[in-house]
C-alpha cells in the first residue's frame, strides 16, 4: 500500500524518527505530539483498522502492547504511568488507516480524553 504513510515509513520510504523496529512492527515519534513522550507503534502488516483483524492476527495486536511497554520503560514513563489508545475509524479520531498504537506519557492524562 505505498499510498499508505505507515507503509512508506515502514519502507524506510518516508521520513520518521523510528524508536523501534522488529520484523512485525516499527515504533516513531509522532509528528504532532499530544504529549512529552507520544510513540506510534505500527503493525508492519497493513490493517486498515481495529475492524479489520482476522483470525490469526492476535499476536499482531498483542506484540504492539509488548513493544509500547518496552519503550514505556526506557523512555522511563512506567513508574509514573502512561496511556495507550487504539482509535478506529474516523468518529474514534483514526486519522491514518493503517491500525497504529499510540503510547503517551510524560504529564498526567485527563479524563474523559476527547
Amino acid at each position: 500500500m505505498s499510498e499508505c504513510i505507515f507503509c512508506r515509513i515502514i519502507e524506510h520510504k518516508a521520513p520518521s524518527h523510528i524508536l523501534y523496529e522488529d520484523n512485525r512492527c516499527i515504533a516513531f515519534s509522532d509528528l504532532n505530539p499530544q504529549a512529552p513522550i507520544h510513540i506510534l507503534v505500527v503493525p508492519k502488516k497493513h490493517i486498515s483498522t481495529l475492524l479489520d483483524f482476522e483470525k490469526g492476527d492476535e499476536e499482531e495486536i498483542g506484540h504492539l502492547f509488548i513493544v509500547a511497554n518496552r519503550l514505556a520503560e526506557e523512555k522511563k514513563i512506567q513508574d509514573a504511568g502512561f496511556r495507550t489508545v487504539i482509535n478506529c475509524k474516523s468518529a474514534g479520531g483514526q486519522m491514518v488507516y493503517h491500525v497504529h498504537l499510540h503510547l503517551l506519557g510524560g504529564r498526567q492524562m485527563t479524563w474523559p480524553p476527547g
